[in-house]
């Protein structure tokens, strides 16, 4: 952009660059992922900056990529959460049911059709339970 600028102080170029009406921020990205035709590329941890040249911004990703093919990464989260979760059958976390069943003193299929009856919501469950 400067035409080998490699001896200019960092300090130096942000100088120029605030006079030409560029700002430059940091982002802390966790996780950066662009989706292409055939593949995800996702970044972990890159370093992530923005730029804005009189309202035009541009980002720019360091970092390595890993190449995933589609739906890899969501059915991959989606197991996670229901590994996290602890479902019964039902759809029930077990651990709501728990809940129930400590706060109330019900049998876990009463807490269980409680929950149900109510959407899944521990309160609504409880209130009707107690």
């Amino acid at each position: 952009m400067f035409g080998g600028g490699g001896g200019l102080n960092p300090r130096k170029m942000k100088q120029m660059m605030k006079q030409m009406g560029i700002d430059v921020t940091e982002i802390e990205a966790e996780e950066v992922i662009i989706r292409t035709e055939d593949h995800d590329l996702v970044f972990d941890d890159a370093e992530v900056t923005k730029m804005d040249a009189r309202g035009q911004e541009t980002y720019q990703i360091v970092g390595e990529p890993t190449e995933q093919a589609h739906g890899e990464l969501a059915s991959a989260d989606a197991g996670a959460d229901a590994d996290d979760a602890d479902d019964t059958d039902e759809g029930i976390p077990q651990d709501d049911i728990d809940l129930v069943v400590a706060r109330t003193g019900a049998s876990e299929d009463d807490a269980r059709a409680a929950l149900e009856a109510n959407d899944g919501d521990l309160a609504a469950a409880v209130s009707q339970l107690e």
